[in-house]
Parts: C-alpha cells; sequence; structure tokens
C-alpha cells in the first residue's frame, strides 16, 4: 500500500498524519517505488506478509528505505484496515503453499485474491498524542514514538475524510479548525512562524490559524512547513468554504446545495451551529428537513468493479444512493475511539 504524508519527506511511518491512497505521488514515483518492493522481496524470498517503508525525497527520485517487515505489523493492520484487503488471512494461507490465484476474494466471491486493491474512497490516519499529561515534556514530533494511540476515518474526499479523522482524535476537535483541543489557549507570545517550522501535536490547528487570519498563503506555508501544496489547498479549501458559509448565514441566503457541499466537505452540525450561531439541534433539524443525511458504502477493495459482499461499511455525503438495505431493525456498536493515558 502506498500512501501519502503530511510531511516533508513523504515518509512512511505511522506516527505522523497520512492518507490513502496516495495523493501526491507521481506515476513514476509510484511505480518506482512499487517495483522496488517487489525486487526487496525476491531478493529475501519472502512468502506471505511484507511491508517496506520509505523516505521519499519530495523533489527528486532519491528515496531510502527506512526498514523492511516481513511480519505482520501495525503498518501491515493499518494497509488491510483501509484497503479492505484481508492480509493476515491471505499470508496464513500462502504459508501454507497455496498460490495467489488459488484463493478466493472473500468481498467479491468471484475474483481471487491475485490483485491490487483499488480504491474508490480516501482514508486518513491520525495519532493520538497525550503530551499535555505529561508536563515538561516538549511537543515536538520527531523519529521518537510518543503516540499513545491513531485513529483512521474514511470518506469520499480528502477533506470529509480529514475532518472525521480530526474529530475522532479527542472529543473536543470539532474538525479542522484552529482552535486547540481540550479549551487551551494560545499563549500571549505565540509565535505562529515558529509554531508552523517545529512538527508538534498542535501544528494542523496552526496551520488553520494562519488561513483562517489571513496571515500567510500556500506558498508561504509550504516554504515554513514543506508540507506538500495539494494538501495545503485541500485545508485551505475548508477554511474559505467556512467564511463563505459564514457571510451566507448573516444573510440568510443558504440554499441546500450550500448544505450539501458543506456535508462533503466533511463540516459537522455541531461546527455548522457554531458558523451559523445556532444551537446542533436546530442545525440538525434543518439538515433533515432538507434531506440531506449520509449514505452508507461498502469497503470492496474493487472501487465497486464487482458486486461486494462485505460488512466493512462508512459513511459519507458524497454520495447518491445507500450500497447495503436496511431492515427496521439492526444493531450499532460504538467504539471507544483512540486509546489514551488514564482510560477506566
Amino acid at each position: 500500500m502506498q500512501h501519502g504524508e503530511l510531511r516533508p519527506t513523504r515518509r512512511a511511518h505511522w506516527r505522523f498524519n497520512r492518507g490513502g491512497p496516495s495523493q501526491t505521488l507521481s506515476n513514476e514515483e509510484y511505480h518506482m517505488l512499487r517495483e522496488t518492493a517487489l525486487k526487496v522481496i525476491r531478493h529475501f524470498n519472502i512468502v506471505g506478509e511484507c511491508n517496506i517503508q520509505y523516505a521519499l525525497h519530495p523533489h527528486s527520485l532519491e528515496y531510502c528505505i527506512i526498514e523492511i517487515n516481513a511480519r505482520l505489523s501495525r503498518s501491515s493492520a493499518l494497509a488491510s484496515k483501509a484497503t479492505g484487503y484481508p492480509l493476515a488471512f491471505i499470508a496464513a494461507k500462502l504459508s501454507l503453499g497455496i498460490s495467489l490465484p488459488e484463493i478466493k476474494n472473500a468481498t467479491t466471491k468471484v475474483t481471487t485474491a491475485c490483485f491490487e486493491p483499488s480504491l474508490d474512497y480516501i482514508t486518513t490516519k491520525i495519532p493520538r498524542w497525550d503530551l499535555d499529561r505529561f508536563h515538561h515534556t516538549p511537543k515536538e514530533i520527531g523519529s521518537a514514538m510518543k503516540s499513545v494511540g491513531e485513529i483512521m476515518a474514511i470518506g469520499r474526499t480528502f477533506e470529509e475524510s480529514l475532518q472525521k479523522a480530526l474529530r475522532m482524535t479527542h472529543p473536543s476537535v470539532g474538525g479542522f479548525e484552529s482552535k486547540l483541543p481540550m479549551g487551551k489557549q494560545y499563549p500571549d507570545n505565540f509565535d505562529l512562524l515558529e509554531g508552523l517550522q517545529v512538527p508538534s501535536n498542535a501544528r494542523i490547528h496552526y496551520i488553520c490559524r494562519a488561513l483562517e487570519q489571513d496571515l500567510m498563503t500556500v506558498d508561504e506555508i509550504h516554504r515554513f512547513t514543506q508540507i506538500d501544496r495539494w494538501f495545503l489547498h485541500k485545508l485551505k479549501r475548508i477554511v474559505d468554504y467556512r467564511k463563505d458559509l459564514e457571510q451566507l448565514g448573516q444573510a440568510n441566503e443558504t440554499t441546500s446545495e450550500d448544505w450539501g457541499l458543506a456535508k462533503k466537505l466533511g463540516f459537522s452540525d455541531k461546527q455548522l451551529g457554531e458558523v451559523f450561531r445556532k444551537p446542533v439541534s436546530e442545525v440538525r433539524a434543518h439538515r433533515l428537513s432538507l434531506g440531506l443525511t449520509p449514505y452508507v458504502k461498502q469497503i470492496d477493495t474493487m472501487a465497486a468493479e464487482y458486486p461486494s459482499y462485505t460488512n466493512y461499511l462508512y459513511c459519507s455525503y458524497n454520495a447518491a444512493e445507500h450500497d447495503v438495505a436496511f431492515t427496521d431493525k439492526g444493531i450499532m456498536v460504538l467504539g471507544c475511539g483512540p486509546y489514551h493515558i488514564g482510560p477506566a
């Protein structure tokens, strides 16, 4: 699985925000890394599961292999979760001497496991840091492992996926916003330039602050953070549309199309309540009156090329119909969110 990093080297590491499938790799870069991966596993005669992590220079084809894991790891679990491809199951079959063409794809029931997953959605993974619980702990994020958990969100656009992911990191985070988690305030001597240059657990909020207050352009933020402009333009789109909604709300000129685009960009009812200065209950009631509800989609590994038989589902406003039929009765299992320091 290839993926894009919100990092200057596009570094394949689970300690940083990342999304899949890759959004910023060129066709040449993608196939170069893919061919390298095949050469590596053939060189070491690896049969089963293997994940290779790269660091790719953002302005050349120079790359380094950070590590090779010929086993199931956290990166393997993430790739399997993001693509719906059952890596552990397939690896066990291969270890028993069964070839890929002989293994049936449990998702489609008609194809084999000898294929590369094709995705028609975006996944975003964000680590969970609890650095504020430890006094005098540096907030800088580097090569040392500091996260205590992680989350993964799924959407049809990067904006939708990212905002869903940010909300999952902590109940106090509403999405891509400049407000700091847990009600923390910016210090009086806050240096935005330093906040952007130094990777930290709050830098995503600093970027939003710079865009919200028109303190920096995308190119300036790119120069200080070295984050790919593709990601920055997506973040700016969220900020710009929030400003548009505020103006439309003040003039009472919002339409169903405006609300629909807001939901497609990942805005929650709570966020819209803050934009329009209305209670969440009123926002939700108005949204339902417009007939705006999310659609349930399936993770099918084949980008809807074949019928899918799986209960791996996600919700998205970027759709026109459900992938599954619903009855009046059902069971919803609620997760506890990412692991954090101090859980009961």
